[in-house]
């Protein structure tokens, strides 16, 4: 799982990639300001059964991330970390709404809206360009041959280009399963789903819930695949460094109730579709991301292809069916386990055990 962080100059994008890799060391990417970073999801359900199990390992989810050089205007869209950008699932837009004398915005005003709309059209014209050059190219191909396959493929891209002619992210437009894969082999930016981490000032701390009305973000939340998460970058930044009983106390005076990182993470997950089950026992306790929809069988996948071919029977119980009773053995004595076949569609928050041949 990747997610790309991008904004312009003096937004907070650093501070935000720290955030949420605890402060963990980057790693260099390909290109010179690329920073590579892992961040682990937190999840009190796999405490809670780690508790229970005391296990000799705990694997949380874990999310990678990039941080890339400011991007705006040509100079920007002809940048080698967009290249990097399209391998990520989701990007994340760090939109400035905080003062700080001592560090003016480039253009000499704040305007958080603005600057969203900025980079969402850097993404655009950075896709109207690879469509522009994919069209190009079948249409020269096709006076050669012609390709049943081309017709489709650039009926499919000129829809494409009309919106983006039109600003319109790929985001916002509605493509039939069939387009949708053929699409993935282009890897469009603007197709990426976006959140919108709002930067903010500590005073505005404590009503999060009004900031996207407040600066004028309103319009972005209502957008298809998008999300605003506000945070406060200084008091985030702070809370990362403290002791999980220190950093309640902080949030607490803040009138946090969770952290930005976890709302961040949150909406990330919400954006894909994505989830979580578990497994549980002495020698483990583990969190595995998954797409909602997917089987039992798909699920035993995410752990081991062998897993997956030999699969007979998933044994399931909810997580909190499984720390009430005690015991996998006592969960299935008072009837909280089931047995699922090939098909069964895994649920946020199972708890699985795979019987499986080889």
């Amino acid at each position: 799982m990747r997610t790309g962080i991008i904004g312009l100059a003096g937004v907070g994008k650093t501070t935000l990639f720290r955030i949420l890799t605890r402060g963990r060391a980057p790693q260099a990417g390909k290109h010179g300001e690329l920073h590579v970073g892992v961040a682990h999801v937190p999840d009190a359900r796999l405490d809670k059964l780690a508790a229970l199990y005391k296990p000799k390992k705990v694997t949380y989810a874990s999310m990678e991330y990039l941080d890339v050089a400011a991007l705006a205007g040509e100079a920007g869209r002809d940048s080698a970390f967009l290249v990097e950008l399209r391998e990520a699932d989701a990007l994340v837009n760090v939109v400035r709404a905080f003062d700080d004398p001592s560090n003016p915005p480039p253009s000499g005003k704040l305007d958080p809206r603005r600057d969203a709309e900025t980079l969402d059209l850097d993404l655009v014209l950075y896709d109207l360009e690879q469509v522009s050059r994919r069209i190009e190219r079948i249409e020269k191909d096709s006076k050669k041959k012609k390709d049943p396959k081309h017709e489709h493929e650039l009926a499919l891209l000129g829809r494409c280009r009309a919106a983006l002619e039109g600003e319109r992210a790929l985001r916002e437009i509605d493509f039939s399963p069939e387009e949708e894969k053929l699409l993935t082999s282009f890897q469009f930016l603007s197709r990426r789903p976006m959140i919108y981490a709002v930067n903010l000032n500590d005073s505005e701390a404590g009503d999060l819930d009004g900031a996207a009305a407040r600066h004028g973000l309103d319009p972005a939340s209502a957008k298809p695949g998008t999300a605003i998460v506000p945070l406060c970058g200084k008091v985030e930044a702070e809370l990362a460094e403290l002791p999980e009983a220190e950093a309640g106390e902080l949030m607490q005076a803040y009138g946090l109730a969770e952290s930005g990182r976890d709302r961040l993470i949150r909406a990330t997950y919400h954006l894909l579709g994505w989830f979580s089950f578990l497994t549980a026992g002495e020698p483990e306790c583990r969190a595995w991301t998954i797409r909602r929809g997917m089987t039992a069988v798909e699920a035993a996948g995410a752990i081991h292809s062998d897993i997956q071919r030999g699969f007979i029977k998933a044994e399931v119980v909810n997580w909190e069916e499984l720390i009430a009773a005690g015991s996998w053995a006592a969960a299935r004595e008072a009837g909280q386990l089931r047995l699922e076949g090939r098909q069964y569609v895994v649920r946020d928050g199972d708890v699985i055990l795979f019987r499986h041949s080889g």
